[in-house]
């Protein structure tokens, strides 16, 4: 006949004789020779060692499964249970409490300054959502000729009864148009489907400016306002009606369904509900712009706590002023941050760009802030003037030989960052960050793509 110690108190096992089980079932005799305790408390100050190594090795980090920490925790907790005033199981007990907490990841208090970003960010989001707005209501009520709006999106007009010559350069507002799920390349261009055999279908043109303008200016949009965006696949369009054509809407080149009537959209404007407004504009640079958009920069401006970086930064400093420039949305400043010989080809911008956008991603949903831990510095060219201990055994000519001699000097750093939640949790294991020095100039970020 066996108890479990959640069932019976301790005191009440032991006054049956009766052995304390723990966890899974871990057993210790409460009347043990002294002997014997002293070999099973430090069996368990074996394992309790083990888990705090583990723990240590985390640095600060939580991790999901530690290999010593079940029998750990069984074997002190045994111990405590059988033998509660013993002063050795009480002192294995505090440590084990102390490596418990650790297990779980470190915690920082929370400044009010390290969300800022996000309260910024919103206001922005809000702002330019209700520009976007006014200009989207302008457009339907005086750019557009009432009588030329196509009054109900769905039925579509049929094209059985209706002729292109009766739809042609009309106006269409279509809701919820899924991009990229319903991209298709058919006979006749690159559309979005949007509809089913039911109802009728449109397909809007992608294959021209008139879409690449403004999409690239909501795209634009969530660098510079709005991390959330991501998210986004559908879209409220207003568009033109250009023409009637048969498609299958279907991805992929092997169409297995059937032809379908629909009528083709030219986009005007590109609607992200309750975030942003995008037209087309020929003038612009691009093709397109968002609504707002002049106004960004001086609004950001407003908000940034760091504009520049000094000639003689630290590394620390750096990597502060890096997650700084991220947090703030000051492209400039993060790319003023990064090596210049890792921006030098349109490539190389490119994938800068597609790491900023992964960075975003991250302080918007993983973490909202991070300490630098203090750099190691080392030189792996030229002569090294910090090097203590080799210029011991060196004297002044020796030493401008080398200088003159090893070349320009070359120094990398590694700084560590530690990554807190809102709630002041540290997220995984510090990650490293590598650094570059140059010659007399300053240090620049290497690996701009490391995680925080």
């Amino acid at each position: 006949m066996s108890f479990k110690f959640k069932t019976l108190t301790a005191a009440a096992l032991m006054s049956l004789g009766l052995s304390v089980n723990a966890g899974y079932g871990y057993t210790v005799d409460p009347n043990m020779t002294e002997e014997q305790l002293n070999r099973t408390i430090k069996q368990a100050e074996y394992h309790v060692k083990e888990f705090e190594k583990e723990v240590e090795l985390q640095h600060g980090g939580d991790k999901t499964r530690y290999i010593n920490k079940q029998n750990a925790l069984d074997r002190v907790q045994a111990l405590k249970l059988a033998y509660p005033d013993n002063p050795e199981i009480e002192k294995l007990f505090q440590r084990t409490k102390t490596a418990l907490m650790k297990s779980k990841g470190d915690y920082a208090t929370v400044d009010p300054a390290w969300l800022k970003y996000r309260v910024d960010e919103e206001n922005l989001r809000k702002k330019i959502s209700a520009l976007g707005d006014e200009e989207w209501n302008r457009i339907l009520a005086s750019s557009v000729d009432p009588a030329k709006i196509v009054a109900k999106e769905f039925p579509a007009p049929d094209p059985k009864k209706v002729s292109i010559e009766d739809l042609k350069g009309s106006f269409v507002v279509l809701t919820d148009v899924e991009y990229p799920n319903n991209q298709f390349y058919g006979g006749t261009g690159e559309y979005i489907w949007h509809g089913k055999p039911s109802s009728g279908y449109y397909f809007v043109l992608l294959d021209g400016r008139h879409w690449i303008g403004p999409y690239e200016a909501v795209k634009r949009y969530r660098r510079l306002v709005d991390s959330s965006l991501a998210d986004v696949t559908k879209f409220t369009i207003l568009g033109k009606i250009t023409d009637i054509t048969a498609e299958i809407p279907a991805a992929g080149e092997e169409k297995n369904g059937r032809y379908e009537m629909g009528w083709v959209v030219e986009p005007v404007a590109v609607k992200v509900p309750d975030h942003v407004v995008a037209v087309y504009d020929e003038k612009a640079d691009s093709s397109g712009r968002f609504i707002g958009e002049e106004h960004v920069a001086q609004i950001k401006d407003s908000w940034y706590t760091v504009k520049s970086i000094p000639a003689d930064v630290k590394p620390e400093r750096l990597m502060e002023i890096f997650m700084t420039a991220i947090k703030e949305k000051n492209y400039d400043l993060y790319l003023d941050c990064i090596d210049p010989e890792r921006k030098k080809t349109p490539t190389a911008l490119s994938l800068i760009k597609y790491h900023w956008d992964l960075h975003q991603e991250r302080f918007l949903r993983e973490y909202v802030h991070a300490v630098m831990d203090k750099a190691k510095i080392y030189t792996t060219r030229g002569f090294d003037e910090g090097n203590e201990q080799e210029n011991f055994f060196l004297d002044d000519d020796q030493k401008d030989i080398l200088r003159k001699t090893q070349g320009e000097q070359v120094q990398r750093a590694e700084v560590e960052s530690r990554a807190y939640d809102q709630n002041g949790k540290q997220l995984g294991s510090p990650h490293p960050h590598f650094l570059i020095k140059r010659g007399a100039g300053r240090w620049y970020v290497s690996d701009y793509a490391a995680r925080f």
